[in-house]
């Protein structure tokens, strides 16, 4: 009987290691213990987290933005009549995260509000690697961060989900600078607005991947403080990694509500 060459023995190897690193982006660590998860968010209140709306001061709260209800974390307008630029963040303080596995669900609901950009319909997201809270400019919009854009279908056409948008950064796909603030995933769109389940594997600055119902959605490595939207107080800090940073989450006009957001670190 012949034996394999030497080429098909590496081209098996080859395809096992890409088969045991794509497994493993969907689900880093797959054991089953749960105690090695730490639930951010305790679904009663909102302790160990801390706000910044745009044109308040940090941790003041305008027009209970930010609330609890039936265990979710809520990005409410009930007491808007205009959103006037109130970008705001909520951002978990009690520990800052470098590499991880982060996850949570997400529903957008009720009616986009008026006075609100016409992109942030159905628009959230989570931010990776977050400056500081108490370093945003009083009128800053958006924290330094990777955002993981999260999008809702609009009842036709498509509108990816778990897309990266980058304020105050850049990253790399594919080895190269992404031209754009934001770029698509390859997610399927999410019409309905029922709650959709979304992983962060977190590898420092070296590799990042966004995750929808166990699929890997887009990935992007190489993040770093820079593009069009630095704030005054970072600009001395333009090409520096960005290795890690606190967690937090968006309210830009529409309803949406969060809940199950835990985090596992990743040594």
């Amino acid at each position: 009987m012949k034996k394999p060459s030497k080429i098909v023995f590496i081209i098996f190897i080859v395809l096992f290691a890409g088969f045991y690193y794509c497994s493993n982006i969907i689900e880093p660590n797959s054991a089953n213990d749960e105690n090695d998860w730490e639930v951010l968010f305790n679904g009663k209140n909102l302790d160990g987290w801390e706000i910044k709306i745009r044109g308040e001061k940090l941790g003041q709260n305008f027009k209970n933005t930010f609330k609890v209800k039936d265990s979710s974390l809520k990005v409410s307008y009930e007491n808007y009549e205009n959103f006037n630029d109130k970008f705001g963040h909520i951002f978990y303080t009690k520990s800052k995260y470098k590499n991880y596995h982060l996850s949570l669900e997400y529903k957008f609901s009720g009616e986009h509000l008026s006075g609100a950009p016409g992109w942030s319909i159905k628009n959230s997201g989570i931010m990776l690697h977050s400056q500081e809270p108490s370093s945003m400019l009083l009128d800053q919009n958006f924290p330094v961060s990777a955002e993981v854009q999260l999008l809702g279908g609009l009842g036709s056409g498509n509108r990816s989900t778990a897309n990266i948008c980058t304020p105050g950064t850049d990253v790399d796909i594919n080895s190269e600078t992404a031209k754009y603030h934001c770029i698509n995933s390859n997610s399927k769109t999410y019409h309905k607005d029922d709650w959709v389940k979304v992983d962060v594997i977190v590898k420092s600055n070296k590799i990042i991947h966004h995750v929808i119902e166990n699929d890997t959605v887009i990935s992007y490595s190489n993040l770093r403080i820079g593009g069009d939207k630095v704030p005054a107080n970072y600009l001395n800090k333009i090409g520096d990694p960005l290795t890690d940073g606190y967690i937090s989450l968006q309210s830009e006009g529409h309803p949406v509500e969060f809940r199950n957001i835990k985090i596992k670190n990743l040594n």
